[in-house]
């Protein structure tokens, strides 16, 4: 066999790229990445396999990206783990028009007994559920289900069948002058649902990488569920904290 056999996927090499670069100090904290126009070039991929690239990054706490800005290197890993990022936090800062992302169902549906009692409602009640498939070019890379009471959808374009151009966090706050406080979430190794398999191509006995997070408001309230499933062969989550 060759060794392209083995080599990573082009959006994993593009990310081990970026990384070096912010670790020999090319792309010092602070400083604004090339344009994704400039990364195609550069790298020789399409678009999708840079924005993929992107995203993993900024899953990772590496970079921070702002819709309309670019990609910015994060700070060095703060003093409070709490501040570092997290993939459910990430996720409510992502715009879907640059995640080459498109939902796939979006709409009422009853609550599951574990998104209920995270929202603080009866099981079965009717939530909004808005689910949204990320691809690559070559095959689906996350799957993201948004759970929130219908009287916060209304008024807003979460209910909307359409990918969004600004983040959910930012979205709400501007549709709604909702402010989301912080995020509750857990991580667990598990095999995924039918459904999962299905829409991200995957066997069920392939591992996942779940994420299921509780988003709060000022208050302390529960306003939003979020269920991330990221495919166990693409993904791996690393975090840095001081001791």
């Amino acid at each position: 066999m060759s060794s392209e056999e083995f080599a990573p996927p082009k959006y994993a090499q593009i990310v081990q790229a970026i990384r070096r670069k912010i670790a020999d100090g090319t792309y010092p904290p602070g400083s604004l990445l090339p344009s994704e126009t400039q990364l195609v070039k550069e790298f020789g991929v399409s678009r999708p396999t840079v924005v993929r690239a992107l995203q993993v990054l900024q899953l990772r706490g590496s970079i921070i990206r702002e819709h309309g800005k670019g990609s910015y290197v994060k700070a060095l890993p703060p003093v409070s783990e709490d501040d570092s990022t997290r993939p459910g936090g990430a996720v409510l800062d992502r715009a879907e028009t640059d995640e080459n992302a498109a939902p796939v169902q979006v709409g009422p549906h009853p609550a599951p007994a574990h998104v209920a009692k995270l929202l603080g409602v009866a099981d079965k009640t009717p939530v909004l559920r808005r689910q949204v498939l990320s691809r690559d070019e070559d095959r689906a890379v996350d799957l993201v289900t948004v759970w929130c009471p219908v009287e916060l959808a209304d008024g807003s374009d979460l209910g909307s069948d359409q990918a969004l151009r600004v983040g959910i966090r930012e979205h709400l706050q501007v549709a709604k002058g909702l402010t989301l406080h912080h995020v509750a979430e857990r991580i667990s190794a598990r095999y995924p649902s039918t459904e999962e398999a299905k829409l991200l191509d995957l066997k069920r006995t392939a591992p996942v990488l779940g994420v299921l997070a509780s988003v709060f408001n000022g208050g302390g309230q529960p306003v939003l569920v979020v269920d991330l499933v990221l495919p166990g062969d693409l993904h791996e989550l690393e975090d840095a904290y001081s001791l």
